[in-house]
């Protein structure tokens, strides 16, 4: 039985075309994606400034953005001069909102004329993610590390206990340090175990110290971390209790982070 006409012709139009497509050169619009369009966000004057879509943690003018740890009444740092200082008899402090995906900006500055050695010297913290009192969560060091000698995941900028920083770029006492950190929350699954691990990017004076580093779990003083499930958290500021002089901060802000688009090219 012979096929109709049409059918043949449309058999042969489809075969044709296919062949044209398969021979067409590339053009540079078949990779080109144009939506969704990344929001506008205005930077700041200066590379220090926040951003336009910051959250303000602090300002130089108040803790008003923070509380205490434990009790959850307003903080009791000290505030002077622009600075927040901590306050080792009031404990350490966290941030009234919670976060889960951020890119953070904090300055600290260890006092010039600082005594002590090792862990007792100028010893405080950077918790990405405060999961309970305490000293609990995911713990960024913050240490007088200029010319001096402490075990190299305890120093400035390690991921306390679990990665050393790569490089020491600390700057001497008296002089100010920042800190540019992006955090991506862990998650976990319906039954509470770990579906994927956090990861920290983090930047000292402009110097790349940890590059997207898997963290095992929540800092730990003595023993091996381990995950357990939680969702979005403050971030915690470590009144340790070393006898050396107390560290302080200032220009402190976070930016909300979604998760990674994921746009593919066509």
């Amino acid at each position: 039985m012979k096929a109709p006409v049409a059918l043949v012709a449309i058999v042969f139009v489809c075969a044709a075309a296919t062949a044209r497509a398969q021979n067409a050169k590339p053009r540079p619009e078949d990779t080109e994606v144009w939506k969704p369009v990344p929001a506008v966000v205005t930077p700041g004057k200066t590379d220090l400034d926040a951003p336009s879509d910051a959250i303000v943690l602090f300002d130089g003018k108040d803790e008003s953005q923070w509380v205490d740890v434990d009790t959850h009444t307003p903080a009791k740092w000290d505030v002077h001069d622009g600075v927040l200082t901590v306050n080792k008899h009031a404990g350490n402090i966290e941030t009234k909102q919670s976060f889960t995906n951020y890119q953070l900006h904090l300055e600290w500055k260890v006092p010039e004329g600082i005594t002590g050695s090792g862990q007792a010297r100028g010893n405080s913290g950077l918790f990405l993610a405060s999961t309970g009192p305490g000293d609990d969560g995911y713990e960024i060091q913050i240490l007088d590390s200029y010319n001096n000698t402490t075990y190299v995941n305890g120093q400035a900028a390690a991921i306390y206990k679990q990665y050393p920083p790569l490089v020491n770029a600390m700057r001497p006492p008296g002089q100010w340090n920042v800190y540019d950190v992006i955090w991506t929350a862990p998650t976990f699954k319906p039954d509470g175990s770990l579906n994927t691990p956090a990861y920290v990017t983090a930047f000292q004076n402009g110097v790349l110290v940890q590059n997207h580093v898997a963290l095992l779990g929540p800092t730990l003083y003595i023993g091996k971390p381990q995950y357990k499930a939680h969702g979005p958290e403050p971030i915690k500021l470590q009144a340790h209790g070393d006898p050396s002089a107390p560290i302080s901060f200032r220009n402190i802000w976070a930016r909300r982070l979604p998760d990674q688009p994921q746009v593919h090219v066509p």
